[in-house]
């Protein structure tokens, strides 16, 4: 039996197999990057029409004197009305579609990186361009499955970095288009962390640990979020961002948060300065964090907290 289980990890998690299995993850991310903000979009849809007709909402925030206006009814009938015409949405279905002329993707248009290069990085049907970000993202994704099979080796452990790792792209992505970083993605990303440490899954980390570097995660950005909001008046960044840092804590340790701030915060000033230096800032003026975040989690997570420890001089 053993001797199949270690064949068994020498060619699955081999780095061939990795490479295969990042293309076909960074397909499904591609989905989940553009699907995810569009359901979580419809359900807030949902839950503001259910408001225009809560009364006992409108009286504890309004006063029970004032009813509410007839216009609210109105608008809760047309959007309930536009909410029953859509279509289902969810990330297995409906297929894939062109959304210009809605042609159904075939299979073989859907092989990752190839698939796009078939096509020229153009629809089939109507000849629209497809953006090569969809090949980008099915590459890296690939590319960072053989980086931590490389260094951690043929081992189941592997596979559970790479789902830590898809977790980090498809919240980088979403966070880069909408500013969402999710509550059904950070969170559970977040749980599992200390999960694995309680189960000893991750071998350099104790579930002390996990826990601290978790409430680190979090605090340290909920600090930074308080403190600018006290001086400025203004909200510096969302709640996910501290989601999204509690999760990396969990997996790396609370002694990784300051390095992944240090790069993500040096890297995303650099990234703004440069956009606003062309003009290309989205309206607002703003760069979501999220993604520089992602950026200092993985880093830490391909070379090793002891590499990092040793650049900055702490070992």
């Amino acid at each position: 039996m053993s001797i199949l289980s270690s064949f068994s990890s020498d060619v699955l998690v081999s780095l061939p197999m990795l490479a295969f299995l990042g293309l076909c993850i960074g397909s499904f991310l591609n989905v989940v990057i553009y699907r995810v903000p569009v359901m979580m979009e419809r359900g807030t849809w949902v839950e503001s029409a259910l408001q225009l007709v809560d009364a006992n909402a409108w009286r504890r925030v309004f006063g029970a004197s004032q009813p509410a206006p007839p216009s609210l009814a109105a608008a809760y009938a047309s959007l309930e009305t536009h909410i029953e015409a859509l279509p289902p949405l969810g990330i297995a279905r409906p297929r894939s579609r062109c959304p210009a002329c809605g042609h159904a993707i075939r299979w073989h248009e859907n092989i990752p990186v190839l698939g796009w290069l078939m096509l020229r990085g153009r629809c089939s049907s109507c000849g629209v361009g497809i953006s090569p970000r969809y090949p980008l993202v099915e590459l890296f994704t690939g590319l960072v499955f053989v980086a931590i099979g490389w260094r951690l080796g043929p081992q189941w452990s592997t596979l559970m970095w790479c789902a830590v790792a898809a977790t980090l792209i498809a919240l980088a992505g979403i966070d880069w288009d909408t500013t969402y970083l999710p509550d059904s993605l950070t969170l559970p990303l977040m749980w599992a962390g200390l999960v694995a440490a309680a189960l000893g899954w991750n071998a350099s980390l104790s579930l002390a640990h996990s826990v601290w570097g978790a409430a680190a995660g979090y605090l340290s950005l909920w600090a930074v979020y308080w403190a600018f909001k006290l001086a400025t008046g203004k909200e510096g960044m969302g709640y996910g961002d501290f989601k999204l840092l509690a999760a990396l804590g969990a997996w790396l340790g609370p002694w990784m948060i300051v390095p992944i701030l240090l790069m993500a915060s040096v890297v995303g000033a650099v990234v703004g300065l440069t956009m606003k230096a062309r003009s290309t800032l989205r309206e607002g003026r703003y760069v979501p964090f999220g993604p520089f975040l992602v950026g200092g989690g993985l880093i830490v997570m391909l070379v090793g907290s002891p590499a990092v420890m040793r650049w900055l001089g702490w070992v």
